[in-house]
């Protein structure tokens, strides 16, 4: 088989390539790695997993219209309430030792 034979012009056109090519991701590592880099992707992250957090537990009690799913809201009252009551009644048991 032949061999295609390359100029010296298209030989070192192919090295510029190869250069500019590993020169960007060289500079995107670092990039990547840079301490302010760090930070911004992690306050990115916990923003938004603090969005999808507080989206899932609004979907808990506002429906899809904007209004209150009075049933999940009594749920909750009820819950703090218990909870309320127990922590006075254990109170209570304690302070009469």
């Amino acid at each position: 088989m032949a061999e295609a034979v390359r100029t010296r012009e298209e030989i070192e056109a192919e090295i510029e390539a190869a250069r500019q090519r590993l020169a960007a991701s060289v500079e995107g590592l670092i990039n990547q790695v840079h301490p302010k880099a760090i930070v911004a992707n992690t306050v990115s992250d916990a923003r938004t997993f603090a969005r999808g957090t507080f989206d899932q537990a609004k979907a808990q009690v506002v429906d899809d219209r904007g209004g209150l799913r009075t049933d999940r809201v009594v749920l909750l009252a009820a819950a703090a309430g218990g909870a309320v009551a127990f922590v006075l009644i254990l109170r209570s048991l304690l302070q009469g030792r």
